[in-house]
């Protein structure tokens, strides 16, 4: 739990009542490999706080299987229009290794966004995470399949460490033949 007001700390300066409230109401978690998280078709009524481990979004794309991105330790996840909006998710999230999580349930958020901080913080994150989503698809979009790699082990080693090599071919949009080419030119 220390990593996750660590987290909140930095984005947002709390204060030791709404640090009571937010250890009250996130509740830990545990996910066995491969075990799914967020369903599609079903409303996600849950945001994560991954204290150790790694979970993969991914959804279907012409009947094909596509990773959308692996989150790490100390990294927040929900399916985004789901959690938000209560409709069914068209993604699915599933567990990569074994993983340990704070949840926060969609009602237990409400009464957390009454806490001014928590609201600032709130804020202050969708703020930062919607600035560095786009900026990560306008450059993620345009890099060749090597520099997509390159930029994910410079800037997520995590998730080069902990996910499956067919996972990361699929996020950067190769087969995995390809990406052991990459892999082997670059070492």
């Amino acid at each position: 739990m220390n990593e996750l007001i660590t987290v909140i700390n930095s984005f947002q300066k709390i204060d030791a009542d709404t640090e009571n409230a937010i250890r009250s109401f996130f509740v830990e978690e545990k996910f066995r490999k491969n075990e799914f998280i967020i369903q599609e078709h079903k409303i996600c009524d849950k945001i994560y706080f991954i204290s150790s481990g790694a979970v993969r979004r991914f959804c279907f794309e012409n009947d094909e299987e596509v990773t959308k991105w692996i989150y790490t330790d100390n990294q927040f996840v929900t399916s985004m229009s789901s959690f938000f909006d209560q409709k069914p998710s068209f993604e699915i999230f599933q567990a990569c290794e074994e993983t340990v999580a704070y949840s926060l349930t969609y009602s237990d958020e409400q009464l957390l966004l009454e806490y001014p901080l928590f609201l600032k913080f709130h804020l202050n994150q969708l703020r930062h995470y919607l600035s560095k989503i786009n900026e990560f698809h306008h450059l993620f979009r345009v890099m060749t399949a090597e520099k997509k790699y390159l930029f994910l082990l410079e800037f997520f080693p995590q998730i080069i460490q902990k996910a499956k090599l067919k996972h990361i071919a699929s996020l950067i949009g190769v087969s995995q033949e390809t990406l052991s080419r990459i892999r082997a030119s670059i070492i």
